[in-house]
C-alpha cells in the first residue's frame, strides 16, 4: 500500500542522525515538519536537530520511564486525527530503544504506523566491520549485572554468526576483558565507535589485540560503541549447541574423558571431537 507523507491519523517512525546530521533523509525533513506533534526521547537533545533544520514542531517528550503512560495518551490525539512522528536521540526509534509500547499499542488500535529508513548504528557500524554479514544477531545492550553479561557472551562459543551488542563507554574494558576469558584470547573481534562523527573508529582484530588497544589510551574508552564478534571457529560449528551446553555442564562435575563421552553417547556424536572441544573450552 502506498502512502502520502502526511495522513491523518499516522504514526511515523522516523530515523534520525547517529551523529552526522547531513545523514537525515530528505522525507524524514518533511515529515518532522508536517506532523502535529513529535514524541521524542530527549526533548532538548532532538530540539537541536530541529533548530538546525529550522523545524518548529512541538516536541513531547517519551522515553522508557513514562512511555507506558504516555503511548495511551498519544494514541489519543492519533484517533482524533493528529499526525505523529516518533523520534529517538539517535538512529532508528525501538532499535533499543523506546517506543515499543507505542507501536504496539497503535497496532493493537488499528492505527496506521509508516516506518521511515535510515540511521541504525548496528548496520552502519555492521557493514564495514569486515565480519560475515550473511546472518547475524542483533543482541543490543549486554546486561548490566556482571554473572548475566558473562554468560550471555559465554553462549557465543557455538555461534554460527556475527553477533552485534551496544555496550557502554564506562563497562566496555570490562566486557572485553570477559570476552577474552569466556570465548578466548583468539576470537574475531570489531569495535566501532563514535560512528559517523569526526573520530569514527573501528579497531579489529583478536580480542585480545582490541582489548589492549582499549586500555593503551584513556581516550579510546570514550564514546558511543558497537561491538562485534565472528562466529564460532568453523571446527565447533558441526557439534549442536545443545551438546556444548550439556558438555559444558558435565565437565564441571566430570572428568573431561567421562563428560566427553557421556555427551557422545547422548547426541550420538564423536568422542573425539567433543573431547578435543572440552580442552578448547577449558583453555
Amino acid at each position: 500500500m502506498q502512502h502520502s507523507d502526511t495522513q491523518k491519523g499516522c504514526l511515523y517512525i522516523v530515523a534520525t542522525p547517529i551523529g552526522n546530521l547531513q545523514d537525515i533523509s530528505q522525507r524524514a525533513l518533511h515529515v518532522l515538519a508536517e506532523v502535529d506533534l513529535i514524541a521524542a526521547e530527549d526533548t532538548r537533545h532532538s530540539q537541536k536537530l530541529l533548530s538546525h533544520y529550522q523545524i518548529n514542531t512541538r516536541l513531547y517528550a517519551l522515553h522508557d520511564h513514562n512511555e507506558k503512560q504516555r503511548a495511551e495518551q498519544l494514541l489519543s490525539r492519533l484517533e482524533q486525527g493528529m499526525n505523529l512522528a516518533l523520534i529517538s536521540d539517535a538512529g532508528t526509534p525501538l532499535i533499543s530503544d523506546p517506543g515499543y509500547a507505542l507501536v504496539n499499542l497503535c497496532r493493537n488500535a488499528g492505527i496506521q504506523v509508516v516506518p521511515l529508513p535510515g540511521p541504525c548504528a548496528a548496520i552502519t557500524a555492521l557493514c564495514a566491520a569486515g565480519l560475515p554479514t550473511d546472518k547475524f544477531t542483533f543482541a543490543g545492550f549486554l546486561p548490566v549485572k556482571q554473572v548475566a553479561r558473562r554468560e550471555a557472551l559465554a553462549c557465543l562459543k557455538s555461534a554460527e554468526m556475527t553477533t552485534v551488542f551496544y555496550e557502554a563507554p564506562r563497562r566496555v574494558e570490562e566486557t572485553l576483558a570477559m570476552l577474552v576469558e569466556e570465548l578466548g584470547e583468539s576470537t574475531a573481534v570489531v569495535l566501532a565507535k563514535e560512528l559517523t562523527k569526526t573520530f569514527e573508529t573501528f579497531c579489529s582484530g583478536t580480542a585480545t589485540q582490541v582489548l589492549d588497544w582499549l586500555r593503551e589510551d584513556a581516550v579510546h574508552q570514550k564514546g558511543e560503541f558497537v561491538l562485534m564478534v565472528g562466529p564460532a571457529e568453523q571446527s565447533n560449528l558441526d557439534i549442536p549447541p545443545e551438546a556444548v551446553s550439556l558438555l559444558t555442564l558435565l565437565m564441571q562435575e566430570l572428568p573431561l574423558k567421562k563428560a566427553a563421552a557421556l555427551t557422545a553417547k547422548h547426541y550420538q556424536l564423536k568422542k573425539n571431537e567433543l573431547y578435543q572441544l572440552g580442552l578448547e573450552l577449558s583453555s
